[in-house]
């Protein structure tokens, strides 16, 4: 195995919680070097990583493989351009870009190049959204006909993430917390044929939307409707996943707890990785064999370092990417018409 040698373009949250730890433990990659302006906070950590001024002396480093752009949304076009277009391969945090446009482009740019771009859309590989894939995969619900999925968080001070609370492109809660959601839907039930949005700013102090509603429309034969919510003054919550079927209906709370542990320092080791505690476990009401059935069933492992094999195995292999820039060109396409929806008060159609 000749490992991806690969660098990071920020050791903010992102690469410090999200990234740098499974590649640091994959043995298909190399933890090679890091853009960071002017402190070294990664070198603390991992003490053979080469620490980068500046993005182009990333690009100039002949050894680097994989860039991972992970900087603020409305740099991604920008530095993955540039990273297409020095030989690299790319992984871009979500969102994808800014806007379709945008992502076109750098779709066909890795076509012309012949380098891999894939999308880190981690939430694919939680323990919620895996459970749910066995729930409608495997037809525990029957035909469904209504699907509500919220990501709601209770957070009355702005982030300390400046770039993400200042009005500009690609900023604001639809693009941040509603790719994830809207991901999780194409991936279930695959593209909408249209939307209605409403979108708007519910917190006085707040700069950007952070209050979300969208209600995706599915062809008439389907009869099918999925609502996407968030909102940023949620203080108890309602389930995030409520899913509603011709046999029976299937209730969970958020329950992966990678994030929580990756964000106080933890490596994603041992066997309990990724696994939900009870309290988290999904409700199924439903009917099995003619027998109606009610009981809490335990939710699948989560783990983040999945996208990371898949993308060895796309660059070693020539394997699909774990996340296509299609997909995450088809989340910007709905972003783009839930706008629209929301500022003319309707129905966008695709």
């Amino acid at each position: 195995m000749i490992p991806v040698k690969t660098a990071l373009c920020s050791f903010g949250m992102s690469g410090k919680v999200f990234h740098a730890p499974f590649l640091h433990l994959n043995p298909g990659f190399e933890l090679y070097a890091v853009w960071e302006r002017d402190k070294n906070l990664a070198v603390a950590l991992y003490p053979s990583i080469r620490t980068y001024r500046s993005l182009e002396e990333i690009l100039d480093d002949a050894a680097v493989e994989l860039v991972v752009v992970n900087t603020p949304n409305y740099t991604h076009f920008e530095y993955t351009q540039k990273a297409l277009l020095a030989g690299k391969h790319v992984v871009v945090e979500k969102p994808f870009a800014v806007t379709v446009q945008e992502g076109e482009e750098l779709t066909a740019l890795a076509k012309k190049t012949g380098k891999k771009l894939s999308v880190y859309q981690s939430r694919r590989f939680d323990s919620d959204a895996k459970t749910l894939k066995k729930v409608v995969e495997e037809n525990w619900l029957g035909h469904i006909v209504e699907a509500e999925i919220h990501y709601d968080r209770y957070t009355t001070a702005l982030s300390y993430k400046v770039h993400k609370e200042t009005p500009g492109p690609g900023r604001g809660l639809l693009y941040d917390l509603g790719s994830h959601l809207i991901d999780q839907v194409l991936q279930l039930f695959g593209m909408p044929e249209a939307v209605f949005a409403d979108i708007g700013i519910i917190r006085p102090i707040s700069k950007v939307d952070d209050y979300m509603e969208l209600l995706l429309y599915y062809p008439a034969s389907r009869n099918l409707r999925v609502r996407l919510k968030s909102s940023y003054l949620v203080r108890e919550p309602l389930p995030a996943f409520a899913f509603y079927g011709a046999l029976g209906t299937f209730l969970k709370p958020k329950g992966d707890p990678q994030e929580q542990h990756l964000l106080l320092g933890e490596m994603p080791v041992g066997d309990d990785w990724g696994v939900e505690p009870d309290s988290a476990k999904g409700l199924l009401h439903t009917e099995k064999d003619g027998k109606v059935i009610r009981e809490y069933i335990p939710s699948l492992k989560g783990d983040y370092g999945e996208f990371y094999d898949g993308m060895y195995e796309a660059i070693r292999n020539d394997q699909p990417v774990p996340v296509s820039p299609e997909d995450g060109t088809n989340i910007l396409r709905i972003i783009e018409a839930a706008y629209l929806s929301s500022a003319e008060k309707k129905v966008i159609t695709l």
